[in-house]
């Protein structure tokens, strides 16, 4: 993969290192520092950094040995197009997607290595719990106090455009260099970020090219730029991505391999912000502009500000879901919605 101007990567700032000596520092330096930050060496002694460190041909064995015998979801670019998984001209996906076995897959990456028409193969999320058989107890989580989701990211040189996660992130690099451009979450206006139902992976994205920005199409991005952090992570590093902030990452070598770890500090009961924020363009956006007015006010009211004026005057037991929320009264919103969506 043909490698980025360097200019706009050497004028940012570089995401700050921490040291930990061990994982109840690290626990401690994550509910401490709201940045993001790179730890070198957290996982240096994982067995898939150590194998990966032999050779690319070494870290697939190591995962095959392990992989259940159960299809794998692989993501597979269109030659030519430098490993960027993204848009194509008519804003359909320019990937598309296959299901295989890992010993298959694994078969495309040795049979396109070294081939400049090459497309970019990659496993995105995968479970590392449901799909292998003792890759987690191998290579131990440095966060498990947090119970997150372990995923695995296996793929060739890749480009994956700036978005940004509810889910706090750890991500390690296990095989292969990896940079991530970091912004702050209020950048999300200097992004240029693209349609939100229709995505690459879930997540809105920003449409500015980073290797090749257009700042007649994009000038905010010059904006953004001033605030963004970039690190590039050696086998063995991590890097702590905070809960929204944008990330743009790139797989560096031909044979990359990520794990990362998602938590979030609140109930797992709750639900996720982006359905609200996709409610409201169903339910808000479009109304006349006195009305929005209004129910910006109710917002800010009842979910931004949330008073104690909102139940001083109601008897505790008749408060309902304008109480802290637990596992039951979420349980009845959630069939509420569902009720009413299906009406």
């Amino acid at each position: 993969m043909a490698e980025a101007a360097p200019s706009i990567f050497a004028q940012m700032k570089h995401v700050e290192s921490r040291e930990v000596a061990d994982a109840v520092a690290l626990s401690a330096l994550l509910d401490d520092d709201p940045q993001p930050f790179v730890v070198r060496g957290l996982v240096k002694d994982w067995p898939l950094v150590t194998r990966g460190l032999n050779s690319a041909h070494e870290a697939r064995e190591y995962l095959l040995e392990r992989a259940r015998p159960v299809p794998f979801t692989v993501t597979i670019g269109q030659p030519g197009r430098d490993g960027r998984l993204f848009y194509d001209d008519d804003f359909e996906m320019n990937f598309r997607t296959a299901r295989g076995k890992l010993p298959d897959i694994f078969r495309g990456f040795d049979d396109n290595e070294g081939r400049s028409d090459a497309p970019a193969i990659y496993l995105t999320s995968v479970d590392m719990k449901l799909f292998f058989d003792g890759l987690v107890e191998d290579n131990l989580s440095p966060v498990d106090d947090r119970d997150p989701l372990h995923s695995i990211w296996i793929g060739t040189a890749t480009r994956i455009a700036a978005h940004n996660d509810f889910p706090r992130n750890l991500a390690c690099c296990a095989v292969g260099r990896r940079r991530f451009t970091i912004f702050p979450p209020e950048q999300f206006e200097n992004l240029y970020v693209g349609p939100l139902e229709n995505t690459p992976a879930g997540r809105a994205v920003s449409m500015v090219d980073f290797h090749a920005p257009d700042f007649d199409a994009h000038p905010r991005f010059a904006e953004a730029l001033r605030h963004a952090q970039v690190v590039e992570l050696e086998p063995g590093d991590a890097v702590y991505i905070p809960s929204m902030w944008w990330h743009h990452v790139e797989g560096l070598d031909p044979f990359n391999v990520l794990v990362n770890y998602w938590w979030r500090d609140t109930p797992a009961f709750l639900g996720q912000p982006q359905e609200a924020l996709n409610h409201a363009i169903l339910a808000i956006r479009d109304l006349p502009r006195e009305e929005r007015n209004f129910w910006r006010k109710l917002f800010d009211h009842y979910v931004f500000e949330n008073p104690a004026e909102v139940t001083d005057h109601i008897p505790e037991q008749a408060r309902g879901i304008l109480s802290p929320l637990t596992s039951r009264t979420a349980g009845q919103i959630r069939a509420f919605l569902l009720r009413t969506l299906n009406r």
